[in-house]
């Protein structure tokens, strides 16, 4: 079966899990202009037979500007909305639940999202073309289809 995992926001990304033999595949968040581009996030999910999503369950943060968490907001609402009409079953899930499922033990930020990818997907490309860091939205929504497939599918990935 093969699951998803969305990381909302500019520097965010999504991601494709296969259940069965744990092969993952992972995307920066694509834009159009400063909003997601939903429209290619849900096409790469069909095309690639998804079969459930995951998607962070995300708010305002303290210091943030008014017009930086309204378009913030404005794009999450946008990928909860696409997902949603995706018919695909989907849930949201709050960081602090994912990590605590996926990254047990660990210090539960982006490198320890990294360092989770790395050692369950070594050969998965967490640097996208022209950058020399890894994507920590890709790293992140790669652990949010593994706790997806965890704890309500039921199926032990990685």
């Amino acid at each position: 079966m093969i699951v998803a995992g969305i990381d909302p926001g500019q520097k965010g990304g999504f991601a494709t899990l296969d259940t069965d033999t744990l092969e993952a595949r992972a995307w920066p968040m694509p834009l159009n202009g400063k909003e997601p581009d939903v429209a290619r996030v849900i096409a790469q999910l069909r095309m690639d037979g998804v079969k459930a999503i995951a998607i962070e369950e995300v708010g305002s943060m303290p210091g943030q500007g008014v017009a930086s968490t309204f378009q913030f907001g404005t794009g999450y609402g946008m990928l909860l909305g696409a997902v949603a009409t995706s018919h695909m079953p989907h849930y949201r899930v709050r960081p602090q639940a994912w990590k605590k499922v996926v990254l047990a033990g660990t210090a539960k930020d982006k490198e320890a999202a990294i360092a989770f990818c790395r050692r369950a997907h070594p050969t998965l490309q967490l640097v996208p073309p022209r950058c020399r860091t890894p994507h920590d939205g890709m790293a992140d929504a790669v652990a949010i289809a593994h706790w997806l497939a965890r704890t309500l599918l039921g199926r032990a990935a990685a």
